[in-house]
């Protein structure tokens, strides 16, 4: 069913875990914990640059979210990342709390918040879940946490598709 004339995903990305994304490229078999806040952190500026583009609001095709859309479920993305990362770091197996990006879209208004805006809580939210990464060692690579749908990750997975959702990202706003 579409809401706001956008096909909700309901696509099960974690195969991105085993290999390259044929859409962005990006490939995340080899990223390891301590190296995911250095690159989010690196993806920050190209956001900032994504969200100050004249057509930030404007959809590039019907179905498909414009920058500012996509820059605002980063920031919510990052955000979310940030919470399971630290229930994992904090509890044995924690349990997700279910997240509908979709209608997260829709409650929130993705498609008319301030770009500027945006783009300084994108950057606050992306330090804040680069700063916890940091904070992975050695043994927390392997700590446990469950989607509701079941998935389970691990700290170092968890990592692994969380880095693949914020460059994708990237790559649908052609940043």
């Amino acid at each position: 069913m579409q809401r706001d004339g956008i096909e909700p995903d309901t696509k099960d990305w974690t195969w991105v875990l085993e290999r390259p994304c044929p859409e962005c490229g990006f490939s995340a078999a080899g990223i390891e914990p301590h190296a995911v806040g250095d690159a989010v952190r690196a993806t920050l500026p190209r956001w900032r640059t994504a969200l100050t583009r004249a057509d930030v609001a404007t959809r590039p095709a019907a179905g498909v979210w414009s920058p500012l859309e996509y820059g605002a479920h980063v920031r919510d993305v990052f955000r979310v990342f940030d919470t399971r990362l630290a229930a994992m770091l904090q509890q044995h197996d924690p349990l997700f709390d279910d997240w509908d990006q979709d209608a997260a879209a829709l409650a929130d208004g993705y498609a008319h918040q301030d770009p500027t805006v945006v783009a300084g809580e994108l950057e606050e939210a992306g330090a804040a879940v680069a700063a916890r990464f940091d904070t992975v060692g050695p043994d927390d690579a392997e700590r446990p946490g469950r989607r509701s749908n079941g998935s389970v990750f691990t700290v170092r997975t968890l990592g692994r598709y969380f880095l693949h959702d914020v460059v994708h990202h990237l790559h649908d706003v052609r940043a």
